[in-house]
């Protein structure tokens, strides 16, 4: 005798070697002995054999149409042999029986099962909606197939023109799309990238870049939304000295000038004053969810996204020949030796006298030390400035900037892309950063003082994290320090700007110590900033291999870092070199340069020999603190 029984889900054939009432001994058509329990049996048989039978069974049950079968079920339970007999109009043999049971085990959308060997037809609408699950998957299926098909061959598909962001930078692996883009990736061996360079869906390395970024933090787009026009401020005193900012050329967003008026032989009047947006537009305006939701104006060589509009910054920049609202600080400083005897604050509007420029100026960096003149306008003023700096700089033990560092200008044409590196702590430099680190400490403390809450930049043990409380920055040798110069361009600026105001003009200030607003903003700021700042140098290092193109490179001099790496010498790119000797950081060394990939910008140096003497200075990692 055999036995058609259950096991594990599946349906197996035996032959009976030793029989019992509550299980069988049974051995399959392959060998292998099992016990079986009398309830999982489905049908005994004598003829044909065990394997004979499911080989048999199988065949009749691939020539049975499920829906024919389905609409002979009707709507009760049933038992297969029933159906068998309902569907041969006899009583069925054992491969009938066998073959009806394997095609409703294996058509689970049409047949329920209720048991062993017993089924029940699944209702017309929840049959029909399966059904057209199964077709969808199918034409989706086929569709995805041709997605594949043309990007091996490739083609870009028009459909996947929409997507093609996602695709690259956010794939969702349930799509369909994201299926062919993979089969496509597996097929030919490419990335997504490569293998829609080659499909024409990429012309640009450089934007393919520039987009990774902006789907992350502006899916929606660059463009502002609708809001309010900031509030007139023509009430507040006229200032009476002229003041005048320095900056970079591209420098658009001008949120800090300077001030220098005699008051007797014995002192000045230094004058910082810091653009002011918070007294046109307040905390919860449509402008402030604008900034809060950017954090910071981004920059990347050759563009910026910045964190106001246009307008606002247009109407807010201390631009020549305006008279615009500014936060000022006046610090009365003795003619001797430059001590400061006093400050005062207050919000005015002040007249910009002239914007200069770091490259018109520049030979002042050569001239201020050597005591040397120019004959430019402010240079007198520019000295005595500078000499502050330097006693500032003295008094607070600690180098605003590290000058051993270099820094670098891109400049993006086309494109054309020129650097030029510039050397940190050059005294126009130094006079910014310390009038900066001044004014920011100074506010700091006098918020701290106040008890009025601030976003505050704190280091201990080298490493710099805001917070709410008034702490030390080891790095600048200052007992608080909170930045405030900037509030065009970083919104924690501007939110301790409104801080300031408010002090300053005896009102309550909008955020207290412990706010959510004020607690959110230092975490997201921190995170998003850090963002930002990655974003810049990766596309600097992009710009650096667009050069290294752009010069027909094949050789260059580096000097060696730590664990393989060098940084070329003129640019702030750092490589890694897997043919490089061991040798001590800030050696010399030759290169061959090759293989550029803009796509995962990279570039392939060899070591090729090893140069006498050392670099005098090394390119900068880190952007420093103090403005």
């Amino acid at each position: 005798m055999h036995l058609l029984y259950e096991e594990d889900g599946d349906i197996r054939a035996g032959t009976v070697l030793s029989p019992g009432t509550a299980s069988y001994q049974v051995e399959s058509p392959h060998g292998r002995r099992t016990k079986v329990k009398a309830s999982h049996v489905l049908l005994s048989f004598d003829d044909p054999g065990a394997g004979e039978l499911l080989a048999r069974a199988t065949a009749y049950a691939d020539q049975l149409d499920a829906d024919f079968l389905w609409q002979c079920a009707g709507p009760q339970e049933f038992a297969f042999r029933d159906l068998a007999r309902e569907y041969v109009g006899r009583e069925p043999d054992a491969v009938e029986s066998a073959g009806v049971l394997l095609r409703l085990h294996s058509a689970p959308m049409y047949f329920y099962r209720r048991g062993r060997g017993r089924f029940q037809a699944a209702p017309e609408s929840t049959l029909k909606a399966a059904l057209a699950g199964v077709e969808k998957k199918r034409v989706q299926a086929e569709k995805a197939a041709g997605f594949t098909a043309s990007l091996v061959a490739g083609r870009f598909p028009p459909e996947l023109a929409a997507m093609r962001d996602e695709l690259l930078y956010k794939p969702d692996r349930n799509k369909l799309e994201c299926k062919a883009v993979e089969a496509a990736c597996k097929e030919t061996g490419l990335s997504v990238a490569r293998l829609f360079e080659r499909a024409g869906a990429l012309p640009s390395s450089h934007d393919f870049h520039l987009n990774r970024f902006l789907f992350e933090f502006f899916p929606s787009g660059v463009g502002f939304p609708a809001y309010s026009p900031p509030a007139d401020v023509n009430d507040l005193p006229l200032a009476d000295t002229p003041v005048y900012s320095l900056d970079d050329v591209g420098t658009s967003e001008i949120d800090d000038a300077f001030s220098v008026r005699k008051v007797s032989d014995e002192e000045w009047r230094i004058g910082v004053h810091i653009a002011a947006p918070a007294v046109g537009f307040a905390p919860g305006s449509p402008l402030d969810a604008i900034a809060r939701e950017r954090l910071s104006t981004v920059y990347m060589p050759g563009s910026k996204v910045t964190m106001l509009p246009q307008e606002i910054i247009q109407r807010y920049s201390l631009d020549a020949g305006a008279e615009r609202p500014a936060v000022s600080i006046y610090f009365n400083v003795a003619a001797g030796d430059l001590s400061i005897r006093g400050h005062h604050s207050k919000i005015e509007l002040v007249k910009v006298g002239g914007n200069l420029r770091h490259a018109d100026y520049a030979a002042m960096n050569e001239l201020l030390p050597a005591g040397g003149t120019a004959g430019l306008e402010y240079e007198e003023e520019l000295r005595l400035l500078w000499r502050f700096a330097e006693a500032l700089e003295t008094r607070r033990g600690k180098a605003s900037v590290n000058a051993s560092l270099l820094d670098y200008s891109f400049s993006i044409e086309g494109e054309h892309v020129s650097i030029t590196p510039r050397k940190r702590g050059a005294p126009l430099d130094k006079l910014v950063s310390e009038l900066m680190i001044l004014v920011n400490s100074t506010w700091g403390g006098v918020l701290a003082e106040r008890d009025v809450a601030a976003l505050y930049r704190v280091q201990s043990s080298g490493k710099v994290r805001m917070s709410v409380h008034a702490e030390a920055h080891e790095g600048l040798g200052l007992s608080c320090y909170a930045w405030m110069s900037s509030p065009l361009r970083r919104y924690v600026d501007l939110v301790n700007q409104w801080q300031l105001t408010a002090s300053l003009s005896a009102k309550r200030a909008p955020f207290a110590r412990n706010s959510d607003t004020l607690l959110s903003t230092l975490r997201a700021f921190e995170v998003v900033y850090a963002r930002y700042d990655e974003h810049q140098r990766e596309m600097e290092r992009y710009w650096c291999l667009r050069w290294l193109l752009q010069e027909n490179v094949t050789k260059c001099t580096a000097v060696v870092l730590r664990e393989g790496t060098v940084r070329l010498e003129g640019l702030p790119l750092v490589v890694r070199v897997p043919s490089l000797p061991e040798l001590s950081p800030g050696v010399r060394v030759i290169l061959d340069v090759a293989g550029i990939d803009l796509l995962d910008k990279t570039v392939n140096c060899t070591f090729r020999e090893m140069l006498a003497g050392k670099p005098e200075i090394e390119a900068a990692e880190d952007g420093g603190d103090s403005r």
